[in-house]
């Protein structure tokens, strides 16, 4: 019997920063009703920074959280409903919404050294009756070892998976496979993997995330997503059922899914350009893009001086507002 690997789909969540969190409500519905159909097990819809994300820091969404889950909790007949939640952006009274709305899953999101600050949130989703996911981002910026530790502050308080997430799309096969296989061999719980695709590796670093232990896996449909973007889910379901694997979606369907319904609704086409692979290269968060290039455009600087300086500066996501501060800097320097 083939191996299981779950599927989640953040189209509506991670993609949400390549449209500047614009989706209209049809869009959403469009969309979720099209990966339900598909055999998506598990579809997440957010704010691209997670529930309670729409504000002048990280950009207002078009419509409000309760409005797109409520408008998704519609069509969604098969797959789980999943939010995505940084603690010091949502808060318990967002995971309370959600579940009102159907939401099974929530995805307790921290800086890869910041488990503790999500305790509570796991502890609250799993009293609601949730499946809780401790989501470990900007797994590159530590070792293996930290990424152990954190992963077991998750595991005490009571989630049900762990997911390693390369949110910079900085890691290669070789750092995907030292974290993933120190995680697996040191808790009980399965793991997952979230992959980036500025440096083109999100295909492959998934395939090795599998490979060392992972049985859960994330991918957005045409790569939709933060900088270059995440794993295709329809390629990536094509792969894996090449390579063996049953995800229990339609290849076919979530083909005519990303052509046919999310492409017409995309501002611009994921692409590995020059900023994206320099997010990569430096191993900044994904959502610096678009604002490291308007502020780019204002200040009159190269954007990736700009997200090479967030780099060095070891910057994590909530951080926004130090890329206005960077350059700022760089164009006093070059006058």
């Amino acid at each position: 019997m083939n191996k299981k690997i779950r599927v989640i789909d953040s189209t509506l969540r991670d993609g949400m920063h390549a449209v500047s969190h614009q989706f209209s409500l049809d869009d959403m519905m469009q969309i979720a009703e099209g990966l339900d159909q598909a055999g998506v097990d598990t579809i997440e819809v957010s704010h691209g920074d997670g529930l309670g994300g729409s504000s002048f820091q990280y950009g207002f969404a078009r419509h409000t959280d309760e409005e797109y889950l409520k408008a998704v909790s519609q069509v969604i007949k098969n797959a789980k409903l999943d939010v995505l939640l940084l603690p010091g952006i949502g808060t318990h009274k967002h995971l309370e919404m959600a579940a009102k709305y159907g939401a099974k899953v929530a995805r307790i999101a921290t800086h890869v050294t910041e488990a503790d600050i999500g305790i509570q949130h796991i502890e609250i989703a799993k009293k609601m009756g949730m499946e809780a996911i401790g989501f470990l981002m900007m797994a590159h910026m530590v070792e293996p070892e930290k990424v152990v530790e954190q992963a077991k502050i998750f595991e005490e308080a009571g989630a049900d998976w762990i997911y390693v997430t390369d949110s910079a799309g900085a890691l290669t096969p070789e750092g995907v496979a030292a974290r993933i296989k120190a995680v697996k061999k040191a808790i009980n719980l399965p793991i997952g993997f979230h992959a980036h695709n500025n440096m083109a590796l999100a295909i492959g670093n998934t395939l090795k995330a599998i490979e060392c232990g992972a049985e859960s896996v994330d991918g957005t449909c045409k790569g939709i997503g933060a900088a270059a973007g995440n794993s295709p889910t329809e390629v990536l379901v094509s792969v894996l059922k090449k390579e063996g694997y049953e995800t229990g979606v339609d290849a076919y369907k979530i083909m005519d899914v990303a052509d046919d319904i999310v492409v017409p609704k995309m501002h611009r086409p994921n692409m590995i350009d020059k900023n994206s692979l320099t997010i990569g290269y430096a191993g900044v968060y994904g959502s610096f893009l678009l604002h490291a290039m308007r502020a780019a455009d204002k200040f009159g600087v190269d954007a990736r001086d700009i997200l090479y300086e967030m780099g060095q500066r070891k910057t994590v996501g909530g951080q926004e507002d130090m890329i206005v501060d960077v350059a700022y800097a760089l164009s006093n320097q070059n006058k």
